[in-house]
Parts: C-alpha cells; sequence; structure tokens
C-alpha cells in the first residue's frame, strides 16, 4: 500500500505532463502572421517630403496610427493584422495624398505603398 501512495503521484503527474505536451509545442497564431507595409511620400515635383504625416488606417475598426517621414521622406508601420484592409494617406503643409488601400487580399508581408502629395 506504501508502494502505492509513492507511485500513483508520480504516474498521475506524468500523464498530466504528456496530455499537456502537444499545447506547449503549439504555435500561436499571431506569432508569424503580421505583415507591415513601407514607402515613400514625395511631392508634387517628385522631391522627398520630410516631415509629411502618414495615416494609417484600420478600416475595420477606424483606429488611425500616424508616421511622421524623416528627411529621407520615408515612412513603415510594422505588425499589421493580415486580415483587416487599411486605407494609408499622406499630409505636409496642406497638401494631401490620394488614399491608398493595403487590402486584406494582398498577401504581401511586407508590402511597398509610395504616396504622392497634390497640389494645394
Amino acid at each position: 500500500m506504501t508502494r502505492f501512495l509513492t507511485v500513483f503521484p508520480m504516474v498521475t503527474l506524468m500523464l498530466l505532463l504528456l496530455a499537456l505536451a502537444p499545447a506547449s509545442f503549439a504555435q500561436k497564431k499571431g506569432d508569424n502572421s503580421t505583415r507591415s507595409v513601407q514607402g515613400a511620400v514625395t511631392t508634387p515635383d517628385d522631391g522627398i517630403a520630410a516631415g509629411a504625416v502618414v495615416y494609417l488606417k484600420n478600416v475595420k475598426t477606424l483606429q488611425v496610427r500616424s508616421f511622421i517621414t524623416k528627411e529621407d521622406g520615408l515612412y513603415h508601420f510594422y505588425e499589421l493584422s493580415p486580415d483587416v484592409d487599411y486605407e494609408l494617406k499622406a499630409d505636409l503643409s496642406g497638401a494631401t495624398s490620394g488614399a491608398k488601400t493595403l487590402s486584406s487580399f494582398d498577401s504581401r508581408k511586407q508590402a511597398v505603398i509610395n504616396l504622392k502629395l497634390n497640389k494645394k
């Protein structure tokens, strides 16, 4: 009886660990399921648009993120859901770009969308 009392908890623990092992090796859905978008913002005369504000709008939730371009005119947004459409547009001193869409049907992990500002 004493041997049973020492072996039973060990066997129970081993069975429990074996039952939970597959869950610990399963990959989380969010690990590799994000995408990014990047690009350049240019002026109407094809110059670099330093200091332009790029807006990224989640069409599902209407949440807006923004990025201010550096002196190179480049922008980037990371960790975007592949299941959502995003709308991009830029603004610099009242000059705006047309809106462009990053579609949920676009399967690229790293999309490149350049934005050109229109004349005021």
